[in-house]
């Protein structure tokens, strides 16, 4: 019987992956989850209380596979720039996949504070893993420029995911680009400018 809601269980998440990189949080509603599943309605309540669980329960399966795809990336890399650059590329290879579209769904959508909550957790997670090789380029403020980093990496899955008149492989040359010209071993400037 655990197996069976295990496999049930996995059915509605992968059916919540779907329908949410095909329209968004909108689309996942219990009935469209009853639908792909070909459970009834009720039974769908039986798994999950409401849309912000099923979001919960999506974060805390899917971000951190997606986070060691990034992790297993950067320690390929041998230099602090190395691993900066795996960092943004993984992240933005990912953009096609199933699981990713559905985060960026879910982070765009309106969601209780719990699911956000979770979301922002998972994000630090992924923004923990280059503070590391900012601070071997010397940054001062490590933490502060790795979430301006993710910002860069923000902005060009937007730009992919919004399907932009230029090849997914020149945003991610730019936005590698942009990064590493970004995090190069800051130059002290007078303050005030």
């Amino acid at each position: 019987m655990a197996e069976h809601r295990t496999m049930q269980r996995g059915a509605l998440l992968d059916a919540a992956r779907s329908l949410l990189s095909e329209g968004g949080t909108e689309a996942l509603t219990f009935p469209a989850l009853a639908r792909r599943t070909g459970l009834a309605r009720s039974s769908v309540y039986e798994y999950f209380r409401s849309r912000a669980a099923v979001v919960e329960e999506l974060c805390a399966v899917d971000f951190p596979v997606w986070a060691a795809e990034v992790e297993s990336a950067m320690a390929a890399a041998d230099t602090p720039e190395g691993k900066i650059e795996a960092y943004v590329r993984r992240q933005l290879a990912l953009v096609g996949d199933r699981r990713h579209r559905a985060v960026v769904a879910i982070s765009a959508g309106e969601l209780d504070a719990g699911a956000r909550e979770k979301i922002r957790a998972a994000h630090g997670g992924l923004i923990a893993m280059v503070v590391e090789a900012l601070g071997e380029l010397g940054h001062e403020e490590p933490r502060l420029t790795a979430m301006l980093l993710q910002g860069v990496v923000d902005a060009a899955v937007r730009r992919i995911e919004l399907g932009a008149a230029e090849d997914p492989e020149r945003i991610t040359s730019a936005a590698v680009a942009m990064a590493l010209d970004g995090v190069r071993a800051p130059r002290h400037r007078p303050s005030g400018h």
